[in-house]
């Protein structure tokens, strides 16, 4: 109990520092305990660092985030995707954080290489150089390897000291506290402030496992090894771990420097064509996309190749979904509204009693002034999202991964569209969504889908008595209003709200208690 006093002590603390407190307390509706709570941490701690500022309080709140270091960064950026949750001013803002941090020391991440690979590995790895990046999570170093007898200049990615430990203490303090809002402002309820900050956590766990990140990095290399004029590093496995990645080092040039690639007579009109057909590409084709292609994340490489780097946010998209979005995409290039609203019906995401037209119509309202406009002002992303909030009118149930896509969709658009203005997101898009669709259509390809799918349940046949068991086992728990103990997320989320709902009478005390102790100390 303790333990996890101090640490809402020191987010509390952290918030009175960075002036944010204040700014909450203005902004949201805070419950009136916590608003005692936060302002006594502000009398006694408060710098008014920003108090002289002329900024916005979404921009204030922004800048605060950031002093706080990983887990608000992360909290931030995690937030910036739910406009529903703390609206679209500040959504915007909280897109803006930069991910970045002062460096731990090289000698720290030496130490933390060799604990990882073991002495054999580490001593294969040669002039090992100072940190070139520093994120909230990681930060990288360049070095050479000596891979079967042969010298590789690579990247490698290392964990911050300590960081699991940190964001997991102070994420599980934000759970409590969302637990807190959620009981004191019933009217929160509906935002499920709790499943947020739980889904944030396990997100920023997978992420804090180098591991993933390199299977992802390796299933994107797979996925994408013919897609000339797109290369992705070649992962090395001998010299990763949990807390260690390497893989190739990109000798290229950011897609930011605009000049240079020009002066090295680089087409940059074909590369910003050809990051929104590769995007678009992977999205409909693979179902497996990287989420995080923003200028900083591209290179062109030596050959004249897009390279990406940083594997930590990958998306991915089933097969309804990718038909669903080559469709909606491709009628609107069409002006289609009646076809497109048919494939919401037909795909289950509108109720079979929606009425076609009425829905056509409301799709009409948003195409047809996008096309009224000039080259520049259309966005795909931006039609997603004007797309999306419509159709929740109609109880369209959005799915994540689609909010996911459509947030990679508006930045991929931004990076062609700083390279060539006039890029023309429509006429780029055409091709790529207008093949694959005919490939999905074609009765050779779909017979050889049919095929694989009816091999996998015939392989399932010997399991079906288990399975039946399990369904029935399953089917006794619903009705019953509980939730089976195999369901990981569902339990161990559940574990968490009990464990919460027992320490909240404590934890009012105990922090009233440390309040007043930090007020007399400091």
């Amino acid at each position: 109990m303790l333990k996890k006093l101090f640490t809402l002590f020191k987010i509390a603390r952290k918030l009175a520092l960075s002036d944010a407190s204040k700014i909450i307390i203005k902004k949201f509706e805070v419950p009136f305990l916590i608003k005692i709570l936060l302002n006594l941490f502000s009398i006694s701690f408060s710098k008014n660092n920003l108090e002289s500022s002329k900024l916005k309080d979404e921009e204030k709140l922004c800048s605060s985030i950031q002093e706080m270091g990983t887990t608000f960064i992360k909290l931030g950026q995690f937030l910036s995707t739910r406009p529903d949750i703390i609206g679209e001013d500040l959504s915007s803002q909280l897109e803006k954080l930069q991910d970045r941090l002062p460096p731990f020391s090289t000698n720290e991440a030496k130490k933390i290489v060799k604990k990882n690979l073991g002495n054999e590995i580490f001593d294969s790895i040669i002039n090992f150089g100072e940190p070139i990046a520093a994120a909230s999570i990681a930060q990288v170093h360049k070095a050479q390897i000596n891979d079967d007898g042969t010298i590789k200049d690579v990247a490698i990615k290392i964990l911050r000291p300590n960081i699991k430990k940190t964001f997991n203490e102070e994420i599980d303090a934000l759970m409590l506290v969302a637990y807190l809002i959620e009981n004191l402002i019933s009217k929160t309820k509906r935002l499920k402030l709790i499943e947020v900050v739980f889904l944030l956590k396990e997100i920023t766990n997978h992420e804090m496992d180098l591991r993933f990140e390199a299977a992802a990095a390796n299933e994107f290399k797979e996925n994408t090894k013919n897609d000339a004029g797109f290369h992705v590093p070649k992962i090395y496995w001998n010299f990763t771990s949990e807390e260690v990645l390497t893989l190739d080092w990109i000798e290229g040039i950011s897609i930011r420097e605009k000049e240079i690639l020009e002066s090295k007579k680089i087409d940059i009109k074909n590369i910003s064509t050809d990051i929104i057909q590769h995007f678009l590409r992977h999205a409909v084709r693979d179902g497996f996309f990287h989420a995080d292609m923003h200028q900083g994340n591209l290179f062109i490489d030596e050959n004249g190749q897009i390279t990406p780097i940083d594997f930590g946010i990958m998306g991915r998209m089933d097969k309804l979904n990718r038909r669903y979005l080559a469709e909606i995409l491709f009628g609107f290039v069409q002006r289609d509204y009646k076809k497109v609203a048919e494939v919401h019906i037909i795909a289950g995401l509108v109720p079979n009693n929606v009425n076609v037209d009425e829905l056509a119509q409301a799709l009409r309202s948003i195409g047809e002034p996008i096309f009224g406009q000039s080259v520049k002002d259309i966005s795909g992303g931006k039609l997603l999202k004007q797309l999306f909030d419509v159709t929740e009118k109609f109880n369209m149930q959005t799915q994540p991964q689609l909010l996911l896509l459509q947030k990679t969709m508006v930045v991929v658009e931004g990076v062609a569209r700083k390279l060539n203005p006039d890029t023309n997101i429509w006429e780029t898009s055409k091709p790529v969504l207008e093949k694959w669709l005919k490939e999905t259509k074609d009765p050779i390809n779909n017979l050889a889908e049919t095929l694989k799918d009816s091999t996998e349940v015939l392989k399932k046949i010997p399991e079906l008595p288990k399975i039946m068991d399990k369904a029935n086992q399953a089917l006794t728990f619903m009705a019953s209003g509980k939730i089976p103990q195999e369901s990981n997320s569902f339990s161990a989320l559940n574990e968490k709200k009990l464990e919460m709902k027992s320490f909240r009478n404590q934890s009012i005390i105990g922090l009233l208690l440390l309040v007043f102790l930090g007020v007399i100390v400091f």
